[in-house]
């Protein structure tokens, strides 16, 4: 089991390794820092995301990875540095040309968001009449699809309430990818889920990733999620990386804070102190 809080001692690790990737970056976070109040959230992160390829951003709790994907869609901006997705600076973008922005992404919220007063294929079908002109039929052609791609194709008539976890899950991934986004964004998505569940999402992100490709980018703590999908992970503490690359590397990684987290070891730098 990782360890998820406490006080790492960063003289016994090395800080802000970042391997090549062999793709180009979907997202790139150049020395960005962000505060909340007396909270420094992010310290300088620089972290590079590969087009193409399935990214996860690990690292314990309160360290700075949700925060990552509200800068990513323009939710945030930083006090210094820059975002850049696709090759645009999202804090100089215009209130106008963010909205348009907006639209490379589809995001899975770690609950599903699903709207409680509609049914599982209106929810699926509402980015698409909130953000195009499409007709009914199109609509129900694009819908249908992707409720068969997360194994939900009998399904659209239920109600959220009507859903298990999992199944709300999928339903929100669904949703995720109706605009063809070019960058899908993960926050949790195995939060509350069983072991077996959680493993079944990881194969369903696989396969879902094989078909339609773009950069998807995974926010999570669970290592087994990591081994399961990862292409390219980044470790992130104290909002700034401490290592990224290649997932394999990185598991062979002989960084202390890596190995130790990744192992979920009880012995390192990472403390409970």
């Amino acid at each position: 089991m990782a360890v998820h809080q406490g006080i790492a001692h960063e003289e016994e690790f090395e800080w802000g390794v970042n391997r090549p990737s062999g793709a180009p970056d979907a997202v790139e976070f150049v020395d960005v820092h962000k505060t909340f109040g007396k909270n420094h959230v992010l310290r300088g992160l620089n972290m590079g995301l590969p087009e193409g390829q399935v990214s996860m951003i690990i690292g314990p709790s309160g360290t700075g990875k949700s925060v990552c994907i509200k800068h990513m869609v323009g939710l945030l901006y930083p006090d210094e540095g820059d975002v850049i997705v696709q090759g645009q600076s999202v804090p100089a973008l215009s209130d106008d040309d963010l909205f348009d922005m907006r639209k490379k992404f589809g995001v899975l919220f770690q609950d599903g968001a699903l709207f409680g007063s509609l049914n599982l294929y209106d929810n699926v079908a509402f980015p698409l009449r909130q953000h195009t002109e499409k007709g009914d039929e199109e609509i129900a052609e694009i819908v249908n699809r992707r409720l068969g791609e997360v194994g939900l194709s009998n399904a659209g008539g239920k109600m959220p309430n009507e859903l298990s976890g999992g199944m709300r899950k999928r339903a929100g991934f669904a949703r995720a990818l109706v605009l063809d986004p070019a960058i899908v964004l993960f926050d949790e998505p195995d939060s509350g889920l069983d072991p077996v569940r959680t493993a079944l999402l990881c194969e369903l992100i696989k396969e879902v990733h094989a078909e339609n490709g773009g950069a998807y980018v995974v926010i999570t703590h669970d290592i087994m999620s990591a081994r399961r999908v990862a292409e390219y992970i980044a470790v992130l503490w104290r909002g700034r990386i401490v290592e990224a690359g290649p997932s394999q590397e990185l598991f062979d990684s002989d960084n202390a804070f890596v190995r130790q987290f990744l192992s979920g070891d009880s012995v390192g730098p990472l403390t409970m102190e």
